[in-house]
């Protein structure tokens, strides 16, 4: 259930991005920009969970590292998305 939460955070996280790039720059480029600069915040958020997931919640690093990989996946596939989308012509 907690890696489901934060998934569906990160996607809101991605929205929140993608508006704030809507709302200073008003192109589809700034849009676009706006989805690249979440993806290595997206990469800090995720690693922190790992490192919760490990120093507080008792997981190992091997058992972390599968969640470390679909946390970050799915926003950032969306996110890729989202910059495709909004960077072709």
């Amino acid at each position: 259930m907690h890696m489901l939460l934060t998934i569906v955070g990160g996607v809101l996280l991605l929205g929140v991005f993608l508006l704030f790039g809507h709302l200073w720059g008003a192109t589809a480029a700034a849009v676009a920009l706006a989805g690249k600069v979440f993806l290595p915040v997206w990469l800090i958020v995720a690693v922190a969970n790992l490192w919760v997931g490990v120093s507080h919640a008792g997981y190992t690093v091997r058992e972390e590292l599968p969640i470390l990989g679909i946390v970050f996946l799915a926003p950032a596939i969306v996110a890729a998305l989202a910059i495709w989308y909004f960077s072709r012509p």
